[in-house]
């Protein structure tokens, strides 16, 4: 799993689960629940009943005769704006290479070679394969250090083992080679092809 991928997915799960505890605790306290349930929330438990309030007026006047209160509020405010900015921005910049450089990095003479055109070519190259049915390849991972997704689909009866092994010395070792590199990190997903079942006559 990539790193943003996972992040991602920490960060809305923990979303996901404070809203969930909220809303079950709001809900709780509107429909009365404890009462009908006859359960004793523990001492200074919010929201235990309908007339309750999340905040009294007493908390919300607390502190507005500080001088440092709303400097505090205006920073947190601005702290949790930012990161919400930075979470937004790392969304949407580019996890693909765009142009990788040949024989680098640095490019050598200046030749780069188009991230399409190398996926292309590596997805044409792996359906030529002895038991690939289908084939196709992206490229992730930052110009300087590229890396290659297959997603394959095989055809019924052909073994991973061959096919990866194949895979890895065809076209993954030509397309490290017309890069000029010495590695080219790969990940290959493996789906057989369904096949209509044939009636016994």
């Amino acid at each position: 799993m990539k790193r943003k991928s996972a992040t991602n997915r920490v960060l809305l799960a923990l979303t996901g689960i404070v809203l969930l505890g909220t809303g079950l605790l709001i809900l709780t306290g509107g429909f009365d629940l404890y009462r009908r349930w006859r359960m004793t929330p523990p001492d200074g438990w919010p929201l235990t009943s309908p007339r309750d309030v999340l905040l009294s007026a007493a908390d919300r006047t607390r502190w507005t005769d500080e001088g440092w209160w709303w400097p505090v509020v205006i920073a947190g405010l601005a702290i949790v704006v930012l990161l919400a900015l930075w979470w937004l921005l790392a969304q949407l910049r580019r996890t693909h290479p765009g142009h990788i450089p040949v024989g680098g990095p640095p490019a050598v003479d200046g030749v780069e070679l188009r991230e399409r055109a190398l996926s292309d070519a590596l997805a044409a190259d792996a359906r030529q394969q002895p038991g690939v049915h289908k084939a196709r390849a992206r490229m992730d991972g930052r110009p300087s250090r590229p890396e290659a997704h297959l997603d394959l689909t095989l055809t019924p009866g052909s073994g991973p083992g061959p096919v990866l092994q194949s895979l890895c010395d065809g076209p993954l070792e030509r397309a490290r080679q017309s890069t000029g590199r010495t590695r080219l990190p790969a990940t290959a997903q493996l789906r057989i092809d369904p096949h209509k079942a044939h009636r016994a006559e």
